[in-house]
């Protein structure tokens, strides 16, 4: 069985994740910015599906240890298949994947690829409450399995499965309690990254996308830059 994280007091500066990447120039920048995950999307409705542009033995030279695939409602298999060959570190489930989808790929997955299921919020906190409670339900295993789920991401409900820009409001976090580390995702700018302070539980990690890119697939690095600056100042979500 799994417990229930209790919220840290000491409040580390969340990690850095960019997503929607397409660009090998850009990756590799990015790589020497020390950006913590590097996001790939293999969903084929996305403006940024990763296999327009890069092979899977490309990513697969990438050296990083946090390259995150993105999928959609996508077949267990094929999710295995890319895995393997683009030697991803994380799996992030971003469809409506159920308990069973989900733990059959925990088994048939490396030990070592983590998988961050995410969590679409609309305005109700009782439904953000459920989802919650719906995914750590289906996460606990006995003491000879390994736990099916390591961490969540929240995002705004969006029919688009996700770099919509769209904020949603994050004070309901403040009125949940979220049994594993998080990924925040939804929107989050330069404009709007100081409020994360609002927050008590604060997030594992940021999750970047649309708000910084010229156009889809392609990012803004001076944007990214200034950002790391902003985020990483003493002054930054404090």
């Amino acid at each position: 069985m799994i417990e229930r994280q209790k919220p840290s007091t000491e409040n580390p500066q969340p990690k850095l994740k960019v997503c929607g990447l397409t660009q090998l120039s850009q990756i590799r920048e990015l790589v020497a910015l020390k950006i913590d995950f590097l996001g790939f999307i293999f969903y084929e409705k996305s403006p940024r599906y990763v296999l327009n542009h890069l092979g899977l033995d490309e990513i697969s030279e990438i050296n990083h240890q946090g390259k995150v695939g993105v999928f959609v409602n996508e077949d267990l298999e094929k999710i295995i298949e890319i895995a393997e060959k683009s030697d991803l570190n994380f799996i992030q489930l971003h469809g409506d994947e159920s308990d069973d989808f989900i733990l059959e790929l925990r088994k048939k997955l490396k030990s070592k690829v983590g998988i961050i299921k995410v969590i679409r919020i609309g305005n109700q906190e009782s439904e953000v409450r459920r989802k919650i409670e719906k995914v750590f339900d289906s996460a606990q295993t006995d003491n000879q399995q390994p736990t099916t789920i390591n961490y969540l991401l929240f995002d705004k409900d969006s029919k688009a499965f996700g770099g919509t820009g769209i904020t949603f409001d994050w004070n309901i976090l403040n009125e949940i309690e979220i049994p594993l580390p998080y990924f925040l995702s939804g929107g989050i700018s330069l404009e709007n990254f100081h409020q994360l302070k609002t927050i008590n539980q604060q997030p594992f990690a940021l999750d970047i996308n649309s708000k910084f890119e010229i156009e889809p697939g392609i990012k803004d690095l001076e944007k990214i830059k200034e950002f790391i600056n902003k985020y990483k100042s003493p002054k930054g979500t404090t």
